[in-house]
């Protein structure tokens, strides 16, 4: 019988980008088997070394940001201007902080003294991590949980969102050149009932996830017969709010930024806005300028600002979304033809401003995770 397969469809042509058989039940249990093992003997290795050993790791990933940054746009979409950065930044300045205050964070807290006792608090290992991380920021929201999680003497193992399989794929390079010991970083190509099972593995100590909220539900379903501890970062639906005395222009720029960066893709992107009465106007006027400015296309082409969405169906959503909003009242104040790219069925979508919302409708109440803001 042949191993079933993923496939990734790169949203820039509806290609198939990668295509990655699904581990078997047998590779699940060496895999598991192996991380229990390795985490055993890594427990031991002192957290300085821990520690230098990411730090090759993520040179490594820094030396190579420019390649894995194309991949990345072919995956998930984000214009090839920006993929590079999300190594070279947000996951190196995270990760080599986590490393600079790992000692420090890991040490033996001293508490008060009691006559014949000697007192402190110890932190130890868990033994191994299963972390699920999504697609939209793999690198910066993977880096969260994978780096502490080894720092802290567990071993790891990453479920890959399907759009973005080779992230997990260039962790494993960069660990076996920074000189990671076998087993402590493994990775597996799960679907949603494989990963249900692997959570509630007796050798899965905790599951960190990021995702959606029904993922996160799901997460806590697969976990909760055994008790063991879930970190969950979830989605929402992120306001903001200007007030009267905020500096106009560098208040309006934050907030396009917010809002389109990623396509809208980000958990904690702005969706809706809340502006004092007093600047409401001269706001709108120079956040709708600003975002005309957005070249919607290719995100290989580097003068594109604003790449398609993850999938064509994700786009859709975000339509109508747009659409019920219309027709309770809202009024469009971008045209999307001026976006030769914003084709119906594709997964291109022009970025929106919304005006004269209300809270009844779901671009205001529900999260949207695309390039569209309601500003009230």
């Amino acid at each position: 019988m042949s191993p079933q397969v993923q496939r990734t469809i790169t949203p820039i042509d509806g290609s198939v980008y990668a295509e990655r058989p699904l581990a078997s039940a047998r590779e699940i249990d060496a895999a598991l088997e192996r991380a229990a093992a390795a985490q055993r003997q890594w427990r031991q290795v002192p957290v300085g070394e821990r520690s230098a050993i990411v730090r090759r790791m993520v040179a490594w990933c820094a030396a190579h940001a420019d390649k894995l940054g194309e991949e990345l746009s072919w995956q998930m979409g984000r214009p090839i201007a920006y993929t590079p950065n999300e190594i070279r930044r947000g996951f190196q300045e995270r990760a080599l902080h986590m490393c600079s205050i790992a000692e420090s964070a890991l040490a033996d807290v001293r508490v008060e003294p009691k006559a014949g006792f000697e007192r402190f608090i110890r932190r130890e290992p868990l033994g191994v991590v299963l972390v699920v991380a999504p697609w939209n920021y793999p690198w910066l929201t993977s880096v969260n949980a994978v780096v502490p999680a080894l720092l802290a003497g567990n071993a790891v193992v990453l479920k890959m969102a399907q759009q973005t399989p080779l992230v997990a794929e260039r962790y494993a390079e960069a660990f076996a050149a920074a000189g990671l010991p076998a087993g402590v970083f493994q990775y597996l190509h799960l679907d949603h009932a494989q990963t249900a099972r692997v959570i509630a593995d007796a050798r899965i100590a905790f599951v960190a996830f990021t995702g959606s909220v029904p993922g996160g539900h799901a997460v806590q379903r697969a976990a909760a017969e055994r008790f063991i501890a879930t970190g969950l970062e979830l989605g929402g639906k992120d306001p903001a709010y200007v007030r009267a005395d905020a500096p106009l222009a560098a208040t309006i720029e934050n907030l396009v930024d917010g809002s389109y960066f990623n396509s809208g893709q980000s958990c904690c992107g702005v969706e809706r806005i809340y502006v004092h009465r007093s600047v409401y106007a001269p706001f709108v006027e120079g956040f709708v300028e600003l975002t005309r400015n957005y070249r919607l296309g290719n995100p290989l082409d580097k003068e594109t600002t604003l790449g398609p969405m993850v999938r064509a169906d994700a786009a859709a959503s975000v339509r109508a979304q747009i659409r019920e909003a219309l027709g309770k009242g809202a009024r469009a104040l971008i045209d999307s033809k001026s976006f030769a790219a914003d084709k119906e069925g594709t997964p291109y979508v022009a970025p929106q401003v919304l005006v004269e919302v209300d809270h009844g409708m779901k671009v205001m109440s529900e999260e949207t995770f695309g390039p569209v803001v309601g500003i009230m």
